[in-house]
């Protein structure tokens, strides 16, 4: 599909998975940077910090003590922004709208090691957060209270990471938040009309052009998607459409987790530093309905744009008008998969 205009170019690309749009323009890339750079921390981290709440063995803030764990741990969120006992209750009154959102939020621990992170961590020790992964998305699912379980890392200080120890989070809630939401219409809407996967024909689009692929094995890719808003925002996905995470079989959760090690791997390539990001699993509601016209992804979003110092900030027009980038999702492609 390569057309020059799309490097050169003003231009919109629209978000599928969304139905929204971003504001591309390659020709800014080009502009001089005489905005904030960011301190990046030189800090090497001990195998074990025994000021750290989330260390095996450890006491956390509400007092209770960690267990010595040997690989993955997962434990109630000890300040979770949704609560399991809210009561039931709406506000109508005139244009003042709420509804009560009941929930359960968890932390997971990757890994006993503080040192380490997702992009350190073997295959191997990555597949069994994988398999935490999976569980909880099942018994939380399984709640009758819960629709919908949102699986989250946020990695360094710079994403609001509170904690260096490597962990992510799994907020589950009784609504669909918006984003799900947006692209549970967008997916249904396709799928109505296709009877077929909106992700996976897009994939195969993407495989056939390999412009914005970064890597695949036998079950997954990685891409920057042609609509990213990002700078060096990625997807994984698998090939085959599945709903959620409990669909992939061992060879597939070691393909995903393999398709995990070599993204975050190659984002610390890229300016040669512990590369902050946002990432997310978006997949079927646990709703009770079929849900067929999910399938699932993993999203990272990185503020890094011109080095480790340089971040991308939503300002001005992203705030007021949309989103928008510089550079494009092709060379952002290119310089990721030069890495590997």
């Amino acid at each position: 599909m390569e057309n020059t205009h799309l490097q050169d170019y003003s231009h919109k690309r629209l978000n599928i998975l969304t139905g929204e749009w971003v504001l591309v323009s390659p020709h800014r890339a080009k502009r001089p940077w005489q905005g904030q750079n960011e301190e990046i921390s030189k800090e090497k981290r001990p195998v074990y910090d025994p000021s750290c709440y989330l260390c095996a063995t450890n006491t956390r803030a509400n007092g209770e003590q960690n267990p010595d764990y040997q690989d993955v741990f997962v434990f109630d969120n000890d300040f979770a922004a949704l609560q399991s006992d809210s009561p039931t209750f709406e506000v109508n009154d005139g244009l003042f709208k709420a509804q009560s959102e009941t929930g359960i939020c968890k932390v997971i621990c990757f890994s006993p090691d503080h040192s380490k992170s997702l992009a350190e961590m073997s295959v191997a020790e990555i597949k069994k957060v994988v398999h935490a992964w999976q569980k909880e998305y099942v018994e939380l699912g399984a709640h009758e209270m819960i629709n919908y379980v949102q699986i989250f890392e946020n990695k360094g200080a710079v994403m609001g990471c509170s904690n260096p120890h490597p962990h992510g989070q799994i907020w589950s809630q009784s609504t669909l938040p918006n984003e799900v939401e947006k692209k549970d219409i967008q997916q249904r809407i396709y799928f109505a009309s296709h009877q077929k996967s909106l992700l996976e024909t897009y994939l195969k689009q993407e495989l056939e052009a390999k412009e914005r692929i970064i890597f695949e094995n036998d079950e997954f890719v990685v891409l920057i998607p042609f609509w990213a808003v990002w700078p060096f925002e990625a997807m994984i996905a698998p090939k085959k459409a599945q709903k959620n995470i409990t669909q992939l079989s061992d060879s597939g959760a070691t393909n995903f987790a393999e398709a995990i090690a070599v993204i975050t791997s190659t984002y610390d390539k890229l300016f040669n530093t512990s590369f902050p990001y946002s990432s997310g699993i978006h997949q079927a509601p646990t709703n009770g309905e079929e849900n067929e016209h999910w399938h699932w992804h993993m999203s990272f979003y990185p503020p890094l744009l011109r080095s480790a110092t340089v971040k991308k900030f939503m300002v001005g027009y992203e705030m007021f008008g949309s989103p928008q980038r510089d550079i494009t999702a092709e060379i952002a492609a290119k310089r990721l998969r030069d890495l590997i």
